[in-house]
């Protein structure tokens, strides 16, 4: 009896300890993407220790290509980084949308991420925050500057400026009313889109003033006056609008061109409850906008506007209603041969004269 008490008191202690090792998830995740006041918030909220480890498209590929998605419960990849990926080496699995509180999300930008994730029919991704590129405009100087077409509108001849890489030809398209993303699965229609594109960009190219390289110099352009009407990023357009608010970030009405990153769950996940209950917890209103408020990225959680603070809350709300949110052109991954093809198109460009 003492031999049978002691066997079974070892085989609850280990099913105890099994259950215990599954109360920890461990998170491949961005540096700022899981503030330490949200972590303890839902430790203590479901006994579950959050164990985080801080990476980047590139390394978490690798990692979970190397043990073939083992050692993780959940990642945070960018939406175009996954399903490429995933069919020549699954390291991910289906999303079940059913654990996901997707009433708490963005529609909109749940459905892209469904799309842009997906591998045999199957989504892959969870939206979590966003950023985008759009106009930043001198709307004293240049009032009625708001969409890319104005890039090369004579109207602000020498006043014009952008940066010359991929984005600058995606939105170039749109501008004209055509959907590049639409040809992604036609490269010889793709090709032909984009000689129309370089047609454009070089035929109005006397009209720009120079092209910006950084962050730094996106701001140095417009805030000296050399420029009065540019492509930019969001972050950068609000903090000029601060300085000065005749300048503001603008959503161009054919629509600005976006970046989601994610939440997956890795092909050999071993807390994929803990995983849905740590992505539903992220994304209550109130959990999504503190992430805002320190990090300054969107969010996917439709109704964190409501807890964003003052200045944050007026930069979206200005920028962002919800027709403009929803018009957003998320990057959707990009075909094999397409950036060889547009690498030569932004030469050319380039060398035009």
């Amino acid at each position: 009896m003492k031999r049978l008490a002691l066997v079974s008191a070892i085989v609850l202690t280990l099913i105890a300890s099994g259950a215990m090792a599954q109360e920890s998830l461990r998170v491949l995740t961005w540096k700022g993407y899981a503030p330490a006041k949200l972590i303890k918030a839902f430790e203590a909220e479901t006994g579950i220790d959050v164990k985080l480890t801080y990476s980047n498209n590139e390394e978490m590929i690798a990692k979970l290509r190397a043990t073939r998605g083992a050692g993780f419960d959940l990642a945070q990849p960018s939406q175009d980084r996954i399903s490429f990926v995933q069919k020549r080496f699954p390291i991910y699995q289906p999303i079940d949308y059913s654990k996901v509180n997707t009433g708490q999300l963005v529609a909109s930008m749940v459905d892209a991420v469904k799309k842009n994730s997906a591998v045999d029919g199957k989504g892959y991704a969870v939206p979590h925050c966003y950023g985008t590129t759009g106009m930043i405009v001198n709307q004293k100087l240049a009032p009625e500057a708001d969409d890319w077409s104005d890039l090369w509108n004579p109207q602000y001849d020498g006043k014009i400026s952008y940066r010359l890489k991929r984005p600058l030809l995606i939105a170039t398209a749109f501008g004209m009313g055509e959907d590049p993303f639409a040809l992604y699965d036609d490269i010889d229609a793709y090709r032909a889109l984009m000689k129309r594109v370089e047609k454009k960009l070089i035929d109005s190219k006397k009209l720009v003033k120079n092209y910006w390289t950084s962050g730094d110099t996106q701001v140095a352009i417009i805030k000296s006056g050399d420029a009065n009407v540019i492509s930019g990023w969001d972050g950068k357009g609000w903090t000029l609008h601060k300085e000065n608010p005749d300048i503001d970030f603008i959503a161009p009405k054919s629509g600005a061109l976006g970046w989601i990153d994610t939440f997956a769950l890795p092909a050999k996940s071993k807390n994929i409850e803990g995983a849905y209950k740590y992505i539903n917890f992220m994304m209550r209103p109130e959990n999504a906008a503190y992430f805002t408020n320190q990090e300054g990225y969107g969010t996917a959680s439709k109704d964190a506007i409501n807890f964003l603070n003052a200045e944050i809350k007026a930069n979206f709300s200005r920028s962002f209603p919800p027709a403009d949110l929803d018009n957003i052109k998320w990057h959707p991954p990009v075909p094999a041969g397409f950036e060889k093809i547009e690498s030569k198109v932004l030469d050319r460009i380039k060398a035009a004269k």
